[in-house]
């Protein structure tokens, strides 16, 4: 495996290149299939914080720096990363170490994401080599608008076939000083996605809603400033009364990781497949998927289910508003079906004229987006 330690070493090793890589940060997350022949590339040489203005709530960080590593420098100022990255080593039955241009490349947004966004949306700036080993930037380390063309929104999401991160400017938020977590119990997930949509749709800013079939737990979280959560608790506890008896639950840390990292699947057999989907149509397709297990997240706009092996879920469900992301199966299963949703004809012209003009040898993660 490749492993540079400097972002000229990388261009060097992508100018001189005679066939494809295969990109990897910490190699914790092998979600899609890279063509036959790639030589491994690891960004995790490239790892440090370049700078941190913790006054300025923005952090400029090596590629493959550890995630756990930018989490320790923030905890230290009273400071997070907002989007709340999820962890799929127990999903993905991975081990290795989580990296922050993962994060970035494959724009992981955990619970949070419905009241703050995604990782994108905190990505200032990034620097990054192209398919022909040019150094290129884009962005800053400020939050501001500019003219041209946005290559940080591009860059997050598009899984290495566009670039190889080896920095990332990121906007953080301070700490919270206080969390609450309510739940109801027995809700079919239609009468959770209703309960959801309820709370997402009051002025109490909910930033975490979800449901486990499987418990018929539908949870609510809320963060803030100590005398803030504690009325506005009060007030959802007063609003989600039709729905059940209300639990104030003391310490739901780890019923929030479990949610993040899809942990209930952990170690189950069948493949694992992530929908982004209108919340309302969760019931539905929860129906036509049948599946072996299903969690719901982002007040149900956010389906997770684990289906029989081999099961085309896209081919089983037909037509729906939303796309369908295959995260875990066997080498034959990616092999056969695509990991990433099929595009409409007009956006896969756009980004396959993307990936030519980012990378015209076709060496970085050929396959992978399908």
């Amino acid at each position: 495996m490749l492993t540079p330690t400097t972002e000229h070493e990388l261009a060097d090793c992508i100018s001189a290149a005679t066939s494809p890589f295969r990109i990897q940060g910490g190699g914790t997350r092998p979600i899609g299939l890279v063509a036959n022949g790639c030589t491994p590339l690891s960004t995790s040489g490239l790892n440090g914080i370049s700078l941190y203005e913790p006054g300025a709530l923005t952090i400029v960080v090596k590629s493959g720096t550890p995630l756990s590593d930018v989490k320790a420098a923030l905890t230290a100022q009273n400071q997070r990363l907002p989007f709340e990255p999820p962890d799929y080593r127990a999903l993905l039955g991975t081990d290795g170490t989580p990296t922050i241009g993962a994060v970035a490349a494959m724009n992981l947004s955990g619970p949070r994401r419905v009241q703050v966004g995604a990782a994108r949306d905190y990505m200032l700036g990034v620097r990054f080599v192209n398919g022909s080993g040019q150094i290129l930037k884009n962005g800053g380390r400020v939050m501001k608008n500019v003219t041209g063309y946005d290559l940080v929104k591009l860059l997050a999401g598009s899984y290495g076939t566009l670039g190889i991160l080896t920095e990332v400017a990121l906007k953080v938020l301070p700490s919270v000083e206080e969390t609450a977590t309510l739940s109801l119990s027995d809700l079919s997930p239609d009468q959770a996605v209703r309960a959801m949509a309820s709370a997402l749709g009051s002025p109490f800013e909910i930033n975490g809603a979800a449901h486990d079939p499987a418990t018929a737990q539908t949870y609510f979280r809320l963060e803030g400033f100590r005398a803030s959560v504690q009325y506005r608790s009060e007030r959802l506890a007063a609003l989600l009364e039709p729905f059940g008896e209300v639990a104030k639950i003391d310490d739901a840390t780890s019923i929030w990781t479990d949610i993040r990292d899809v942990r209930p699947f952990a170690g189950l057999p069948g493949d694992v497949w992530r929908l982004s989907i209108k919340a309302t149509d969760a019931p539905s397709l929860l129906d036509r998927a049948a599946p072996l297990g299903s969690m719901l997240d982002w007040g149900g706009g956010l389906l997770w289910l684990r289906m029989s092996e081999g099961t085309d879920l896209r081919a089983k469900l037909g037509n729906f508003a939303g796309h369908a992301t295959l995260i875990r199966a066997n080498d034959e299963t990616k092999a056969r079906i695509p990991t990433f949703h099929p595009e409409a004809a007009p956006l896969a012209a756009i980004a396959d004229g993307l990936r030519q003009k980012f990378d015209p040898r076709g060496i970085l993660n050929p396959g992978i987006m399908g």
